[in-house]
């Protein structure tokens, strides 16, 4: 949930170096031979690396499936570690080829930092983290609080809008992690943390004594988070954009890892199409047929990834709510391949 500020003259010159950047960026993923995917500092859930050093989370399994889908192995990936003002900049500047890092979808940078949402991969909203000491049940029981804030972003932004709708102050001190914002909470350096719910509960399970920390029922903005990349390659756009309806398409269809090979002989159209035996999908992005079949038997649909990143299969065991599938419910909706 996190935005850069850029002055004129820097927006000026990430649209030039974008422009040179964006010639063939699939073409040179694949003489590379390794997808530059940017994540987090370490964000439970989302981008983190584990105790081995391997990164894991759902951000992470959407980088595993671009490369799955364009390279043949969800293991050619170079993750890049990028702080919230560092992100966007690396981005436009072709450090790296996709942006995989809970990023809000905004109208700012939709427009003016030469970079193009390509979906939404997580529906998300601001919340509030306390310590139960604190004795508070009601982030309208803050007033006068100290926050502490991941600068770059646009919690900041977010928690002025609501405070000031409230008639209520507080003071903020600002860190360039999410961990440091986690630090700063638990050396009492502040009275509260805001950011993405999801993030906060990545956080909290990460707290020595999770239980000792409770959120807050206000969730008070949207946060729609989703994969980045330049502005200007419109193939490079499509394969980023259809790899992640793929995902959903599969879930929808019940193409899982352990069933896809038997679901090759399936005689439902819209399977054939997804994994394809029939139809151009692959041919028409620029890739063979089977981009979307290795998605799935190397990486998963959606659900499974949710499931083990974020759902009832992490520690943070979030429901899935309204990133469940549309019939389900929720807002996730794959666009049909045909």
């Amino acid at each position: 949930m996190n935005i850069v500020k850029i002055a004129s003259l820097g927006i000026a010159s990430l649209a030039i170096l974008a422009t040179t950047a964006n010639a063939g960026i699939l073409e040179n993923v694949k003489k590379a031979g390794v997808l530059k995917c940017g994540v987090s500092t370490g964000t439970p859930g989302f981008s983190a690396p584990d105790s081995s050093g391997a990164w894991k989370g759902i951000d992470v399994d959407f980088c595993k499936s671009v490369a799955a889908a364009v390279l043949g192995d969800s293991s050619k990936v170079k993750y890049i570690p990028l702080t919230a003002k560092e992100r966007f900049v690396a981005l436009a500047s072709g450090e790296i080829d996709v942006l995989s890092r809970n990023s809000t979808w905004t109208a700012t940078r939709d427009t003016s930092l030469g970079v193009t949402f390509a979906g939404i991969n997580y529906y998300d909203g601001q919340g509030f983290l306390v310590s139960k000491k604190l004795g508070v049940k009601s982030a309208k029981e803050l007033d006068g609080a100290t926050f502490c804030i991941q600068s770059g972003t646009t919690t900041e932004l977010n928690l002025t809008d609501y405070f000031k709708a409230n008639k209520m102050d507080y003071k903020a001190v600002t860190y360039d992690t999410s961990g440091q914002t986690a630090d700063g909470l638990k050396k009492g350096r502040c009275d509260a943390l805001t950011s993405d719910a999801s993030q906060l509960a990545g956080i909290r399970s990460k707290m020595p004594n999770p239980n000792d920390y409770v959120m807050l029922p206000e969730i008070i903005s949207k946060e729609p988070l989703g994969p980045v990349v330049r502005q200007n390659d419109d193939k490079w756009f499509n394969i980023v954009k259809w790899t992640m309806y793929a995902t959903l398409q599969a879930e929808e269809s019940g193409v899982t890892k352990a069933n896809v090979d038997s679901k090759m002989k399936s005689n439902d159209p819209q399977v054939q199409r997804l994994l394809g035996v029939t139809g151009k999908a692959g041919v028409n992005l620029g890739l063979d047929n089977a981009w979307a079949y290795r998605i799935v038997k190397q990486v998963g649909n959606y659900g499974e990834s949710y499931a083990a990143t974020v759902g009832k299969n992490s520690p943070l065991a979030i429901p899935r709510g309204i990133n469940a599938l549309w019939n389900n419910g929720g807002l996730m909706y794959p666009m049909p391949i045909r």
